[in-house]
């Protein structure tokens, strides 16, 4: 009776350890996940800024202008979290129509932000999440006008 318990418990652990290992190898074999940290991405986005916006914006101008933008990519339907609402075809951000967003939403706060400095920002934040693999690569052209 006790060799019988060896041997299921033997067959259990070498299956366990089989499953184990193949998912091990899967999950190895699978890129990381970008992960948007905020300080992280605050601190990485000042110290790309042109040095006449790093002069003038503080890193708490840098994080404001970042949380409009996200608000922004979530107005869009673009998820912070891997998750987002179904939209058809691509999401395409950026431009002119982002940073008169994020100059509203400063506005209505009483900041004032020149569009140069809000654009610096935006670009610099925008390198960041593809620099951690965050968007994907420009839309060509003929998709940035649909």
């Amino acid at each position: 009776m006790v060799v019988y318990g060896f041997v299921v418990a033997a067959v259990v652990f070498a299956i366990a350890a089989v499953v184990i290992g193949r998912e091990a190898r899967r999950l190895d074999a699978l890129p990381p996940r970008p992960v948007f940290d905020m300080d992280q991405a605050v601190a990485w986005v000042a110290d790309h800024l042109p040095f006449d916006v790093s002069a003038v914006l503080s890193h708490d101008d840098v994080r404001r202008i970042i949380d409009w933008n996200l608000e922004y990519f979530r107005s869009k339907g673009v998820g912070g979290n891997g998750q987002s609402a179904h939209v058809q075809g691509p999401v395409i951000v950026g431009g002119a129509e982002t940073v008169d967003y994020v100059l509203r939403r400063a506005e209505a706060l009483g900041a004032s932000y020149t569009p140069a400095q809000v654009h610096a920002v935006l670009d610099a934040q925008m390198s960041y999440l593809e620099v951690i693999g965050a968007v994907g690569p420009e839309a060509p052209p003929e998709e940035m006008t649909g």
